[in-house]
């Protein structure tokens, strides 16, 4: 499992995310992350802006307990494997729902867009 670091994508992006220094854990609670046993922060959503409940690909992202480290990955629907979202036109509504998802954590600044 990859380390937790200050800067995160996806496969096959290029734009890198950080968290925002003024993140509180009221927050990452508010827009769906839920802390783990060890302290950690997680949040999984399906890709699939038809059905939630549709086994899907998914966005997985952990924030360390210290509030300045993350990860982020989008994994098949049994979260496993990576999976490069941007490779392939039928996967554009995956693409949308996934620049949705993370346009909401810019706009409730727990995440900052780097490039």
């Amino acid at each position: 499992m990859a380390l937790l670091k200050t800067t995160a994508t996806v496969l096959g992006s290029t734009v890198q995310y950080r968290l925002n220094p003024a993140v509180k854990k009221y927050t990452l609670r508010d827009v769906g992350f839920v802390p783990t046993n060890n302290g950690n922060f997680q949040m999984e959503r399906p890709l699939d802006p038809n059905s939630p409940f549709n086994s899907a690909i998914k966005l997985k992202m952990t924030i360390g307990k210290e509030l300045q480290t993350l990860k982020m990955s989008v994994t098949s629907p049994d979260g496993l494997h990576p999976v490069d979202i941007f490779k392939s036109e039928k996967n554009a509504e995956n693409v949308e729902q996934f620049n949705f998802i993370i346009a909401n954590l810019v706009a409730r600044e727990v995440l900052i867009k780097e490039g």
